[in-house]
């Protein structure tokens, strides 16, 4: 089998197209066409939790900053929940608690899948994450930019939307590219935490282990997953900079903040 048939047959095999059957020979075409397949569901679960998670983030933060207590502790509760327990821990959890749900009520069947349980527990841990940067982006807001709005007679929601969201986002954007590059490392762990792979449908990490357990070798597969890793962080570091030039253009050049991969040993 040539390489270009391999792809053919098995580069969207992890959504179901294509051939159905696993290869029998591991060659390096096969291994990187497989895993290659599978990064569909990893950049999937990391678009997914990102999009999603980034309108909470902004919630959840607001609401830690709020006066009120009904807004603020369930808030911090929240923050706390899904920073406090590791991911792995929520995964395992979560999908247990989905399958009870779905055994008393058929509507929850969805969410005992990977698709949308997993994209579930990742979209709420991006957010606690990103919701403490946001929060902690939007105390170290300049007072002179509140007073000059105010000066000029902004309040509310206008002052909000023009200089308090603007300025918070700001601040927030380095960091808040490496909770984007953390998160879509974290999603090699949704089919090792729970959530089983249909048909043998499952991510980057899933066919490395496939193609490890099957030649004794890690030391091809597991690095190919790097591989496709390491592109799809730089690909990350180079959208999120093309928005930080965005949100930091009206800033002379030298005080423009730059986007630095800061990679995070422990979580």
């Amino acid at each position: 089998m040539s390489c270009w048939q391999t792809i053919g047959d098995y580069a969207l095999r992890s959504l179901g197209y294509g051939e159905r059957r696993l290869p029998t020979e591991y060659t390096l075409c096969e291994q990187f066409t497989l895993i290659g397949s599978g990064m569909i569901w990893n950049v999937y679960f990391g678009a997914v939790a990102l999009l999603a998670g980034f309108f909470l983030a902004n919630a959840v933060a607001l609401g830690k900053s709020a006066r009120s207590p009904w807004l603020r502790k369930p808030s911090e509760w929240f923050v706390l929940v899904f920073r406090g327990s590791p991911l792995f821990i929520q995964f395992f959890f979560a999908y247990f608690l989905f399958l009870s749900l779905k055994q008393a009520h058929p509507v929850f069947e969805p969410f005992a899948a990977a698709w949308l349980g997993a994209a579930v527990v990742l979209f709420l841990n991006t957010a606690a994450y990103s919701a403490e940067i946001f929060h902690g982006a939007l105390k170290s807001i300049p007072k002179g930019d509140i007073e000059a709005a105010d000066a000029y007679g902004m309040s509310g929601w206008p002052r909000f939307r023009r200089i308090v969201w603007p300025t918070m986002l700001r601040l927030a954007w380095p960091a808040y590219t490496n909770e984007a590059i953390f998160l879509f490392h974290a999603t090699a762990l949704v089919f090792f935490s729970g959530f089983p792979a249909v048909q043998q449908r499952g991510d980057a990490l899933y066919y490395a282990s496939y193609f490890a357990d099957r030649t004794f070798n890690p030391f091809i597969p597991y690095p190919i997953v790097g591989f496709y890793f390491v592109i799809l962080t730089l690909a990350i570091i180079g959208g999120f900079g093309l928005v930080n030039r965005r949100l930091n253009r009206h800033l002379p050049a030298e005080r423009r903040s730059r986007v630095r991969y800061r990679p995070q040993l422990i979580r």
